[in-house]
């Protein structure tokens, strides 16, 4: 079954339109839910990348490889959840990965949080997701 037939990407009357991000997202038709644990900057090696971009990248690569395990991409992501430590001064950057990595199908229901801190103190930025995939 064709994802666009699956999947249905709602933006209702009456709301602000969206920049990066759907309101809703609904799945249609039998299907699998997959949800990805929040993916951080570390990579394969273990090491932490030392600056914000370099974090999203890698927890963007990370992501992609959790959902590939479930026989997936970021086509079938329909919720993400993302912390950022300095959300003011790191919202670009994210934005910036986020776009390139989902590309131009309507993007998933978004969340973006501020938070104090993460997992390890030199970590700052941590993403999680919930994909849909066919039965």
């Amino acid at each position: 079954m064709p994802e666009t037939d699956m999947l249905r990407h709602h933006n209702p009357a009456g709301m602000h339109t969206p920049r990066g991000y759907t309101h809703v997202v609904t799945a249609t038709a039998p299907a699998r839910i997959v949800f990805v644990s929040g993916q951080v900057g570390v990579a394969p090696d273990g090491k932490l990348a030392a600056d914000f971009r370099g974090q999203v990248e890698q927890a963007f690569a990370n992501l992609e490889m959790a959902l590939a395990a479930a026989g997936g991409g970021f086509e079938n992501v329909t919720k993400m959840t993302v912390f950022l430590t300095d959300i003011a001064n790191q919202i670009g950057i994210y934005r910036e990965v986020r776009d390139r990595h989902l590309g131009t199908r309507p993007p998933p229901a978004s969340t973006a949080l501020g938070v104090a801190a993460l997992a390890m103190p030199a970590m700052m930025f941590e993403v999680e997701a919930v994909a849909v995939l066919p039965a």
